[in-house]
């Protein structure tokens, strides 16, 4: 049967800075001819959409808004321009960010790198004219293309460059989180600093985009994984899925660079990765570096924060400070190759994550900030 618009559905509202996430009527109005529309089955949660729930992307994104960014899904309709012509009607699809898909970067695969990354991902708007694809039934248009998408609907339009077929279908649970959280902290491994079997790595933060980076460097494997953190149970699970060391920072005398270069033998670390966005951990981070190491820095820390480096000595020592968005992947690319890592053993992301249903919303959100679970997913 085909698909009418206007098409009336849910989706989880914000209708101000600090409201709840509200399931709340929307009528979609249309699907312009790069877009496809998807019904969602399930939906991870990611820090980015608390982010956005509390207001700490303004002026970026304006209210009401529906987050979301992490889809599993099944197509329901393509648009006429579509360039993958592979997508077919029925197809189940991950969703991942989104890329102007015509400039550069994107002509070279890095959809990362997109110039329009911000104005595509971050506004809630995708379309070039500045309209929304969805209206409150009082009329109101609602932010409704987070990251190209907007997840957290019952039915999404998703910008093309959004779209990922998922091979196993059977597993889109499992599987939803991959086109951010997983990818983020996998890619920053794989696709961004790729240490060898002989380095070192220290992963500051133990939530889904750590953990997610951790089996990457025990997918290598590396010869140390140090993971940091202040909750145990976190730890524990770093551990139990690849990490050699671990350091609750909430425990330690001495300063946390030197904690790690204790663990390394007094060396430092050849790479490190900030996923908290917390200007002290990036100062950390940074000096619990070896002569010549890289730090990455995937947690976003507010726009006016300012850190403190000896510049001297970074310099004298070779080392570099890289940030990185989406591990630098082309989803496309990157997307099918963590799920053939899982089929293989070497990912298993089931062990990050839990299943809520769509009443369980505020129990899901407060699970992960409690650090009960590193990734729930919503079930529509």
């Amino acid at each position: 049967m085909a698909v009418r618009f206007p098409l009336e559905t849910e989706a989880f509202v914000v209708d101000k800075a600090g409201g709840d996430f509200v399931m709340t009527p929307i009528v979609i109005q249309d699907l312009r001819p790069d877009e496809v529309l998807v019904e969602m089955r399930y939906s991870g949660i990611c820090h980015t959409d608390l982010l956005l729930q509390h207001g700490g992307l303004a002026p970026l994104i304006d209210f009401p808004a529906i987050g979301g960014h992490e889809g599993a899904g099944i197509i329901r309709a393509i648009g006429s321009q579509v360039k993958d012509k592979s997508l077919q009607l029925g197809d189940p699809v991950l969703l991942s960010f989104a890329a102007c898909g015509n400039c550069g970067s994107c002509r070279d695969d890095q959809f990362s790198r997109c110039p329009s990354f911000p104005s595509l991902n971050l506004t809630g708007i995708c379309r070039k004219d500045g309209s929304t694809p969805a209206m409150l039934s009082d009329g109101r248009p609602v932010r409704s293309q987070f990251f190209g998408q907007s997840s957290f609907s019952r039915v999404s339009v998703a910008h093309e460059t959004c779209v990922v077929k998922c091979p196993y279908p059977d597993d889109m649970t499992i599987y939803s989180p991959m086109g951010c959280g997983y990818q983020t902290g996998a890619g920053t491994i794989l696709n961004v600093l790729k240490p060898r079997p002989d380095q070192t790595v220290a992963v500051f933060g133990a939530g889904s985009v750590g953990v997610a980076a951790i089996l990457a460097a025990a997918s290598i494997p590396v010869k140390q994984i140090v993971a940091v953190d202040v909750v145990e149970r976190k730890l524990a699970l770093a551990q139990e899925l690849g990490a050699t060391h671990t350091i609750n920072s909430s425990k330690i005398k001495r300063s946390l660079a030197d904690e790690v270069k204790n663990v390394t033998g007094g060396l430092g670390v050849d790479f490190s990765i900030d996923t908290t966005g917390v200007s002290k951990v990036i100062e950390q981070m940074l000096n619990c570096l070896a002569y010549g190491g890289t730090a990455a820095s995937v947690g976003a820390p507010p726009m006016d924060d300012k850190i403190t480096v000896g510049s001297g000595s970074f310099f004298a020592e070779k080392k570099m400070w890289v940030g990185v968005t989406e591990g630098e992947s082309h989803p496309p690319e990157f997307i099918p190759r963590l799920v053939n890592l899982h089929r293989e053993g070497k990912f298993p992301v089931e062990k990050l994550s839990k299943v809520y249903s769509v009443e369980e919303m505020k129990k899901a959100i407060s699970d992960m900030k409690h650090g009960t679970v590193l990734k729930p997913i919503i079930k529509f």
